[in-house]
């Protein structure tokens, strides 16, 4: 039975990774791929009521993190459909191609850790199109995007999808994990940005207006974005004071949200009305996202439950033995394979009786599996959207930037090593 879940998984594993040259979306692959495992797993077991509990209880755990996601990303294009974001673009007026690039980074850094590398990375792309007219520098700017939003959401509990697994998982509290990975993905980030950035010179003559044209006035975007980044950074707030999970935190934001915007546009017809609702923006949110999360984490939690990722627990503890080495070659392979079912695997390869909150353990595979997936273009979700939107080539991002940014990635996990003996 563990062969043939095995088997299945690795399949699945592999009709992701080639998703683009088979022409299948990864998330029919994914879902495909949970059923299977649990439909093998439950055929083969003698007591399929204790296999059905199981499945409940991961899909529980599961079903955490996927409300969440829905709901940050409603959010977020609430704000992008009254053009919100325009509020922050605008004030971007240097010419300086260098200083363009610094001031782009820093942002994508700091917006990501506040809405996530995914949304960020969109946003950035929008924002370059209007002010980098020469297309090699703008497709370099976009890589130096990808490894600044890849590290700004590592430190975030709300700014990575596997940060917000291991803070929904209760590996990990925010206050901590902010204060431990800020150096670390700062300097993940400032390594690659001195080298891309020497390649920038002169001016950008062709800087243009980054004003939306939503039909949205300028007190109507700065409040929807002042109100939804103030539903977000809540979140932890909520979850501190009320010991309740994230995603409730998240669900009455949205609510809240979802008031603000029907008041502020109650005397509108519903034609106008219908752009800036909450129901305008469901259809907007990447909802195969959604399912291919739920499709892998189904996936590995079968493994979890038939004890196969304790066994490469052990595995890996016996053969190699250095906990940072472990977490290293993970968040080196989470640009290979998607970092959501590694930190998910890890997470069922080693519960908190072994590595208890707020350990060295987690934090570092938080800040590997963040930015590990920056050394190739595919390898986040970053990467994947500015790739489809500016269609950047494997190989181009390959010889211009993966170097940069696995140079980096070793430099932030070296300051985290040199770090830790202070938190002990």
């Amino acid at each position: 039975m563990e062969t043939i879940i095995l088997a299945i998984f690795a399949i699945g594993y592999l009709a992701i990774a080639f998703e683009h040259p088979i022409r299948i979306n990864k998330a029919a692959s994914a879902l495909l791929t949970g059923v299977l495992c649990w439909t093998v797993y439950i055929l083969f077991s003698a007591d399929p009521e204790h296999v059905n509990h199981q499945l409940v209880e991961h899909l529980g755990e599961v079903s955490e993190i996927l409300f969440f996601l829905m709901g940050a990303m409603t959010i977020v294009e609430l704000i992008d459909s009254h053009d919100g974001f325009d509020a922050i673009t605008t004030k971007i007026t240097t010419n300086n191609k260098r200083k363009l690039l610094w001031i782009i980074s820093f942002l994508a850094f700091f917006l990501s850790a506040i809405l996530d590398n995914l949304t960020t990375s969109i946003v950035m792309v929008s924002l370059l199109r209007k002010i980098i007219s020469n297309k090699q520098e703008r497709m370099l700017a976009l890589g130096m995007v990808i490894i600044a939003a890849n590290a700004g959401g590592a430190w975030s509990p709300i700014g990575d999808v596997t940060t917000t697994m291991l803070w929904i998982g209760g590996q990990i509290t925010t206050s901590n994990i902010i204060i431990k990975l800020i150096v670390p993905s700062l300097v993940c980030m400032l390594i690659p940005l001195i080298f891309i950035s020497i390649k920038f010179k002169g001016e950008e003559k062709n800087l243009k207006s980054t004003k939306g044209n939503s039909g949205t006035t300028a007190f109507e975007r700065n409040f929807v974005l002042v109100a939804g980044v103030c539903c977000l950074i809540f979140v932890p707030i909520f979850k501190t004071v009320t010991h309740l999970p994230p995603y409730m935190g998240i669900l009455f934001g949205l609510g809240l949200l979802w008031i603000i915007t029907e008041l502020i546009h109650s005397g509108k017809d519903e034609a106008e009305k219908g752009m800036f609702s909450v129901q305008n923006a469901l259809r907007k949110i990447d909802v195969p996202s959604i399912l291919f999360f739920l499709g892998i984490l189904i996936a590995v939690s079968s493994l979890q439950s038939t004890g196969q990722l304790k066994d490469v627990a052990i595995l890996l503890s016996d053969k190699v033995g250095n906990m940072h080495v472990i977490v290293m070659i993970l968040g080196l392979l989470s640009s290979i394979i998607d970092n959501v079912p590694l930190v998910a695997a890890a997470m069922g390869m080693y519960d908190l009786s072994v590595y208890p909150v707020d350990h060295a353990f987690w934090e570092f595979l938080a800040y590997c599996c963040g930015t590990g997936g920056s050394a190739l273009i595919i390898g986040s979700a970053a990467g994947v959207a500015v790739m489809g939107m500016e269609r950047i080539e494997f190989f181009w991002y390959f010889k211009k930037i993966t170097l940069y940014a696995v140079i980096g990635y070793f430099a932030g996990a070296f300051i985290y090593i040199l770090m830790e003996p202070l938190w002990l």
